[in-house]
Parts: structure tokens; sequence; C-alpha cells
């Protein structure tokens, strides 16, 4: 299929290179022009064929709001944009009323596979109504990993897809708090001796092994003690928004809210905890650590 892709970042840019390897035609545009196949927007719209799919994957708020009102101007009915960003599920539901008002179909897409997803593909978790999916189908079907998973249309409505990401990305905190405050127990206790190999230990055959432990043994290999890593950990915004709609659920969530508050005392003080989630969060999502 044909498709035009805005943001063309460490998930965009991979994102493309997948898609044309599985034999897409992708137009890519990113303010940054030397990664960047088109000069602008426009030109972007108008090397797609009719009806046309335009993918946008731009940090949350207001880039995406505005990266979609400019869209909605240049498509016509019949057209399709996908959110495939991080954006707030309840953003989901006005983008596409607006999008509606032109006959421009919408759907919003959680992506996850951080910078691992060009060689082991991304679990798309995509909201929104059937037949808007369906131009997007040969797309979402070469991006997702190999096997019967990791697609899954969560929803109807506007929304969906971005609310399963935003709970994801939820147990995903209190996972890594976990690991975090486990290995500095070990680390810490005076008994046990080679942790990053009782870390590794716990890879084969137990019920804690996961991709997430797999990024943390690669990285304590790579320096024991994480003495390299400031323990600080930003918050992209998911697990405010899971906690907050735990708040309107009555849903109690005490591990993910917990691990996230974790994450702020990390800022006001070097958190040796901390350390191990900044350096799992680098494995998977390429996301910055500051240094000591």
């Amino acid at each position: 299929m044909d498709i035009g892709l805005i943001g063309l970042g460490k998930m965009g840019g991979n994102m493309r290179t997948r898609l044309r390897n599985g034999g897409h035609t992708v137009v890519g545009y990113d303010r940054n022009q030397e990664i960047s196949d088109v000069a602008s927007l426009a030109e972007m719209v108008e090397a797609l064929p009719s009806p046309k799919v335009v993918w946008v994957m731009v940090p949350a708020g207001d880039p995406t709001r505005s990266t979609i009102a400019e869209l909605k101007e240049l498509l016509s009915e019949g057209d399709l944009v996908v959110d495939g960003g991080n954006s707030k599920y309840t953003d989901d539901a006005i983008n596409a009323a607006s999008l509606a008002e032109k006959g421009i179909g919408f759907v919003d897409c959680g992506v996850s596979g951080g910078v691992w997803g060009l060689q082991n593909g991304y679990a798309l978790m995509y909201g929104g109504k059937t037949e808007d999916a369906e131009k997007v189908m040969p797309a979402l079907l070469t991006l997702k990993p190999e096997g019967e998973d990791g697609l899954v249309h969560c929803g109807q409505t506007p929304g969906a897809g971005h609310f399963s990401k935003m709970v994801h990305n939820g147990i995903e905190y209190a996972m890594m708090q976990s690991y975090a405050e486990g290995w500095e127990l070990l680390e810490k206790a005076e008994i046990v001796e080679n942790v990053p190999e009782i870390f590794a230990s716990w890879r084969t055959g137990t019920v804690v092994r996961s991709w997430l432990l797999d990024l943390l043994v690669d990285q304590i290999r790579a320096d024991e003690h994480l003495d390299k890593i400031r323990g600080y950990a930003d918050d992209s915004g998911e697990g405010r928004w899971t906690v907050e709609a735990a708040i309107e659920h009555a849903v109690p969530l005490p591990a993910i809210s917990a691990s996230l508050f974790a994450r702020f005392v990390s800022r006001q003080e070097d958190d040796y905890a901390m350390k191990a989630i900044a350096a799992m969060r680098n494995g998977f999502g390429g996301h910055a650590v500051k240094g000591e």
C-alpha cells in the first residue's frame, strides 16, 4: 500500500524502514529535512494516491493536535489519519470528530516496540471503526511481530487503542520498579555476590523472566553497578494518565501508583534503584540517561 508517515525519529524512522522492507511505498515527512522524503506536509499528501492514508508519529499533545489540524485542511472525504503516537486517549474523540466533519476517517493506534521494533515488530493496539482500520490493515500486518498475537482491535470507540497502550505502560512502570528494587536490595546485601549473573539466571525457567529483565541484564553486565547513570527517570505521561483513569473508574492501582511516585522522588535526589529504571528505559526505547 501507499502511506504517508509524519515523524521519522527513533520510532517513526524504523517504522518507515520496516514498511518499505515489507513492500509498501512510504512517503515520509519530518521537520528535519535531512531525513525527510519531502519538503512539506502538502507535498507528502500530494504524492499519495486516493484514498490517502497518513500515519502520524509525533510527540503527544500540541504537536499531534496541530499536525492533525493541518492534515484536515489537506485531506479529503474518504481519506484516513492514524495517530500512532502516545496521545492521551481523551484527545482521540476530539480529533476523530474534527476529521469527521470532512468525512476523513481516524484510527488511534498504541505502538510498543521501541528501538527494537524494526527487527522484532511492533505490538499494535488500535481503536476506531472497523471500516477505517481496514484501509491501513496492510501496514498494520507488516508492522506487527510474526505470529498470531501482537495486533488487536481494542474497540470501535476512538481512544480505545491509546487507552490500552496507556494501561500497558502503567504495568510497565510497576514491573520496572519491582526489578529495580530487587536489584538495589541484592546490591546492598553483603551476603550476595555476582548480581548481574543472578539476574541473568532468572531469564530461564522462572516466572519473572521478561524482555525488561533481558534489557536490565545487558545493562548491568556492561556497567555492573550502573555507575555511569544517574538515578533519575522521567515519566512520559502514560503512567500519570493510568492513575488518573484509575481514580475516574474507582479501580485501585497501588503498585502502578507507587511506581509513578517513585519516579517523582528520583528527581529530588539521586535514587539508587532508579538507576536500573533509567537503564531499562534506555535499553528498550533509547530514552536519554543522565550521567553522573
